[in-house]
């Protein structure tokens, strides 16, 4: 199994903090380090404030050698689709081909309403996701000299010349959540991997199943998909540290063990193993407290060797 470092930098972070996780994660062998996409700290005010994913990914880009760097979602409420596309392509140019992009159709009204971006209903978003994988995709594999144009009711592109062009061809995007018919449509479609957000192994079992169907009715095989999950983690060499960690982010130990990767190293395997049996590939382990850098160092010696 992949475990991979996934970060939450609205709750508070500057980008040295961020760079600090990164450079250890890519030193102690994690297969990537991602952050989430949002604008407002969330139970916080995330002083001293937020960060920008796609501006934070360029410094990183060029402050790692070899980690991978991407997002868990990037909101397509954010941002066009095209200048999108031009970011990603040029992040990607920036780090030698090492970006993956996640995006997702939002959730969080708040953070739209504190910045002035516009909030549409579900079935809006999701539409303008749709439209979005379908340009940044179209504009990513149009052959250099030709034009991608686009008929969208949201996003109508006219004779682009879609440039730039990323390194990875293609770049690997990622689509997510427990949607019952337009997520998994959306995966089968668009998606390199299909990522599920803080659910239980059943949750886990029956959406793969449902993006797997999806896959087979439009023709793709679905292990050309990687299948993840993304859980908090809160490991330490006894329960004392355990719960040590569990204080400092605010969480209960038992609440962690039942929803996480939480306890000590061996139970944090066994906790990946029932993931891994129900089909996860890939474990993007959401690290809070960014300051405890000895957390990376424990779970890269105690439990990625024995997944």
């Amino acid at each position: 199994m992949d475990l991979r470092i996934f970060t939450e930098p609205q709750q508070g972070a500057t980008y040295d903090d961020l760079l600090a996780v990164a450079r250890r994660a890519e030193s102690l062998g994690f297969g990537a380090f991602f952050r989430s996409d949002h604008y407002l700290g969330m139970g916080t005010e995330g002083l001293p404030g937020p960060t920008d994913a796609w501006t934070t990914l360029a410094g990183l880009a060029r402050d790692t050698s070899t980690i991978r760097l991407g997002t868990l979602m990037t909101s397509a409420t954010f941002r066009y689709p095209g200048p999108l596309a031009i970011a990603v392509a040029g992040v990607d140019q920036m780090s030698g081909g090492r970006v993956e992009l996640g995006l997702g159709a939002g959730w969080f009204a708040e953070e739209h309403t504190a910045y002035g971006i516009p909030f549409p209903d579900t079935g809006e978003r999701f539409d303008r996701l749709e439209e979005q994988l379908a340009v940044i995709t179209g504009l990513w594999s149009t052959p250099l000299g030709e034009r991608f144009s686009h008929d969208g009711a949201h996003y109508p592109v006219i004779d682009s010349p879609a440039l730039p062009k990323p390194v990875q061809s293609p770049v690997p995007i990622l689509v997510g959540g427990v949607g019952k018919k337009r997520t998994p449509a959306l995966a089968a479609r668009y998606a390199s991997e299909f990522n599920l957000p803080f659910v239980d192994l059943d949750t886990t079992t029956t959406q793969f199943a449902r993006v797997a169907q999806a896959c087979e009715d439009a023709g793709r095989d679905p292990a050309e998909l990687t299948w993840s999950n993304a859980l908090v983690v809160c490991v330490g060499a006894d329960d004392a540290e355990v719960a040590r960690r569990a204080a400092a982010i605010g969480r209960e130990v038992d609440e962690l063990r039942a929803n996480g990767v939480a306890g000590t190293p061996e139970e944090a395997v066994a906790t990946l193993r029932r993931y891994a049996e129900a089909g996860s590939q890939r474990v993007y382990l959401q690290v809070l407290d960014l300051a405890d850098l000895d957390h990376l160092d424990l779970i890269a010696a105690e439990v990625m060797p024995h997944v």
